[in-house]
């Protein structure tokens, strides 16, 4: 199977539509050099590029990105920052392992929020907290699990009734609920946006610059795009099931396409009833819906899967408005004003693609939806682990990803999984 080095979308992303125009500056052509070459503008990459500049000022560092930023993958996500591990990280049994991973999360939330602090983001980052809820027994069981994973890591929570869950977020469709305090929310593509302008000046970004390929060369990795040749000692992919394409584990990782839409700016008079305060919910089932209210009043609804390629954003909009009314019956016929997808790197066992494939070459990939808080604690510990230093013991943590079988096994595979999943859990979709 010949796999895409650039994701493919169909509709703009809708967090990044509703930001000002921002000016690309044109990429480099010809033959270039540098230090370390970054494949991916995204949290891990930023978070490399970071790590590195700080240790190594005077490297030239390049970051190229398939996309402008903020409109791929890392500014289409729904804008949870958990300060805390996944529950599939760790599981209840494993609690030191877990408690050294809560506390990775939490000093890496803590440092992006000093990032956003001292450069003044514009990203709307809130500790609003999150909602996990369930519709369904396959939901309750779940969520039953998930409470577990709380209790053992020593993490507060509150349960919540139906009638709870109505006051708080302003549906009674779900039969029971959690809440979390360890979350913050945030607008992602200005997120992203405003990590790249934080960057010193020893790091270049090239937007809407893919990788072709990357080879070796004599002395040197070289990094190709359209218009450019660059040679360099190190190279990192940090473009998650992308990375693929250019020398990544194909048989580890697999890339899944996940759907968004947000509604207009909701009258005043919902507003109230619907957002009494910011809120963002996690579905306790992987196939349910993630819910988030915006800083200027509007719902997100995340829910949908398709392998490997974007399905209709059209079909799309029409399940994610007939699950939107399903738990806001007032909010029927209301219309999305944006709908897009996006692409996550998922891996068989939930544990990343992380190291050095060759001398020079290395990748982290295969986040499995930890997004903004985890993608950057890895990408910061593989500059790190790249320029010689120690660091934590990632596989240790969070394990190594396992084998997946060859397509196209893996493709039916997940057709039979994903068919199965919504028969048990349909209302939790």
């Amino acid at each position: 199977m010949a796999y895409l080095s650039v994701p493919v979308h169909e509709r703009p992303c809708g967090w990044n539509a509703q930001l000002a125009e921002r000016p690309v500056p044109p990429g480099e052509r010809g033959s270039l050099t540098a230090e370390l070459v970054i494949v991916g503008a995204g949290y891990t990459g930023l978070a490399a590029a970071s790590a590195w500049a700080e240790a190594r000022p005077n490297d030239r560092v390049l970051v190229l990105d398939a996309d402008r930023l903020g409109e791929g993958s890392p500014g289409r996500n729904s804008g949870f920052m958990l300060e805390v591990a996944l529950a599939n990280d760790a599981s209840p049994g494993e609690l030191e392992r877990m408690s050294r991973l809560n506390a990775l999360s939490r000093k890496t939330m803590a440092q992006l929020r000093h990032k956003v602090e001292q450069h003044g983001i514009d990203c709307h980052l809130q500790h609003a907290g999150t909602y996990r809820a369930a519709a369904t027994a396959q939901g309750m069981q779940s969520l039953k699990s998930y409470q577990a994973f709380l209790e053992s890591a020593g993490l507060s929570y509150e349960r919540l009734s139906r009638e709870a869950l109505k006051e708080r977020i302003g549906t009674s469709y779900y039969a029971q609920g959690l809440y979390s305090p360890d979350c913050y929310l945030v607008q992602p593509a200005a997120l992203i946006r405003g990590l790249a302008d934080a960057l010193p000046d020893s790091v270049s970004i090239y937007e809407n610059s893919p990788a072709i390929s990357v080879s070796k060369a004599e002395s040197a990795w070289c990094v190709r795009t359209a218009e450019a040749e660059i040679q360099a000692q190190h190279v990192i992919l940090a473009n998650n099931a992308f990375s693929r394409a250019l020398g990544a584990d194909a048989s580890r990782l697999t890339a899944i396409y996940t759907y968004a839409a947000v509604t207009p700016v909701l009258p005043e008079s919902t507003r109230a009833r619907l957002i009494p305060q910011d809120w963002g919910l996690l579905p306790a089932h992987r196939l349910g819906c993630t819910l988030r209210t915006t800083h200027d009043g509007r719902l997100m609804i995340r829910s949908r899967y398709s392998y490997e390629q974007e399905d209709s954003n059209r079909r799309i909009a029409a399940g994610l408005a007939r699950s939107l009314a399903r738990r806001y019956p007032e909010l029927a016929g209301t219309g999305f004003d944006y709908v897009w997808g996006g692409t996550t790197g998922l891996t068989h066992n939930g544990a990343p693609l992380w190291g050095e494939i060759h001398p020079g070459l290395y990748v982290s990939a295969g986040c499995n939806g930890g997004g903004i808080v985890k993608g950057t604690f890895l990408g910061d510990a593989l500059a790190r682990h790249a320029l010689g230093q120690t660091v934590e013991p990632i596989h240790q943590l969070f394990g190594k990803a396992s084998w997946m079988p060859p397509e196209p096994v893996r493709h039916l595979g997940f057709q039979l999984i994903s068919a199965l999943e919504r028969k048990r859990a349909e209302r939790e979709t």
